[in-house]
C-alpha cells in the first residue's frame, strides 16, 4: 500500500529533523517558514509548495527528494502522469520526482512540466548542487538568473544549482527531464 504524498512528507520531515537534532522552532526559523506551517506538515496536513519543501531541504542539508519520495521496491516503474508531483505557487511548473539518488549517487531525477505565464525563480539549493536539463518538448528559458539560456526540443544545459536560477516556458506543453546532482 502506498502512503499519500502528505504522509510521506510528514514522516520524512520528522525523521530528518530528528536526525539533524533540530527543534520545530529552529527548523522553521532556518527554512524561513512559520512554525505552525511546519507543525501542520509534520502532522500530515497542509499543501506544501515546491518553494516550501526546497527551503526545508536546504535548511536540513538534504536533497528535496528525501522529503517527497516514498520508500519503494527494488524495481520501480513510474508511469506517465504518476509519481510524487509538487506544483510551484509562483508559476505553472510541476516537478515530478522520478528517482532519488542513493546515498552514493547523490542525484535526483525529475519530470519537469512548465507552462507559459510567470516563470519560477528558484532559490539556491544545497552548496555544490548542479542541475542538468534535457528538454523534450516546447521551449524553455532556464539557468542562473544572471545568465539564462533558451532551450528547444533535444537541447541540454547544465548550470550551478546553488545560485538563484529560473525556469520559464516560452510555449505551451514544455517539458523535460531535470537531474540535480548533490555534493
Amino acid at each position: 500500500m502506498n502512503a499519500s504524498p502528505l504522509a510521506t512528507i510528514a514522516v520524512a520531515l520528522r525523521r530528518e529533523r530528528d536526525r539533524a537534532g533540530l527543534s520545530l522552532t529552529e527548523l522553521a526559523r532556518r527554512a524561513g517558514i512559520a512554525k505552525s506551517t511546519l507543525s501542520q506538515l509534520e502532522a500530515g496536513n497542509g499543501n506544501p509548495s515546491v518553494e516550501t519543501l526546497w527551503s526545508l531541504g536546504v535548511a536540513l542539508g538534504i536533497p528535496f527528494s528525501r522529503l517527497v519520495e516514498p520508500p519503494g521496491p527494488a524495481v520501480r516503474v513510474v508511469r506517465a502522469g504518476e509519481g510524487p508531483a509538487v506544483r510551484s505557487e509562483h508559476a505553472d511548473l510541476t516537478a515530478t520526482l522520478l528517482a532519488a539518488g542513493s546515498p552514493h549517487a547523490r542525484r535526483d531525477i525529475y519530470r519537469l512540466t512548465v507552462e507559459p505565464g510567470s516563470g519560477r525563480h528558484a532559490q539556491p539549493h544545497i552548496p555544490g548542487s548542479v542541475e542538468h536539463i534535457l528538454l523534450a518538448a516546447g521551449r524553455l528559458r532556464t539557468g542562473p538568473v544572471s545568465d539564462p539560456v533558451e532551450l528547444g526540443p533535444g537541447d541540454y544545459a547544465t548550470f550551478a544549482g546553488d545560485v538563484p536560477h529560473h525556469y520559464e516556458a516560452l510555449e505551451p506543453g514544455t517539458f523535460g527531464i531535470l537531474v540535480i546532482e548533490h555534493p
